[in-house]
């Protein structure tokens, strides 16, 4: 059973697996997959042909481009000094076309990962990655150019 809201946007052929749910005013674009487990929160934005694993969290305010691969359990935030009640503060994070996420990663809020970047499993990223770079660790760091 998924728990979809009435005024969410999916694509033409979108696969939405068990106890899921998708919030209000989040877009998803055709042929992306999203696994079972995930909570996708209002306002979120999902390109073309994503593929969302199983146990990923993702607060209002992120945007993932096209192609992007999420491993599974992986964690987006919102708020870098949490909890804040003032919304007007939390930032989102923007994952850009053709990158994939390991799995178990914690991306903090405000990050922008770059186009083709890769970043390896249980990793924490706490600043932007640039294009085509692959970055893992904890703290995530660059360990080599694509």
């Amino acid at each position: 059973m998924n728990a979809i809201a009435d005024s969410a946007k999916l694509g033409k052929n979108v696969s939405v697996w068990n106890f899921t749910y998708i919030g209000k005013d989040t877009e998803i674009g055709d042929n992306t997959k999203i696994g079972s487990l995930v909570h996708i929160d209002y306002g979120v934005k999902i390109g073309k042909n994503c593929l969302i694993e199983g146990g990923v969290y993702i607060p209002p305010l992120t945007v993932i481009e096209d192609g992007v691969f999420v491993g599974p359990c992986t964690v987006f935030t919102n708020d870098r000094n949490p909890p804040n009640p003032d919304r007007n503060a939390w930032r989102g994070v923007t994952v850009k076309e053709g990158v994939t996420i390991g799995a178990n990663c914690t991306i903090l809020a405000g990050v922008t990962i770059g186009k083709n970047a890769r970043i390896g499993q249980h990793s924490n990223v706490l600043r932007d990655v640039p294009e085509g770079e692959v970055w893992f660790g904890n703290p995530a760091a660059k360990r080599k150019s694509r």
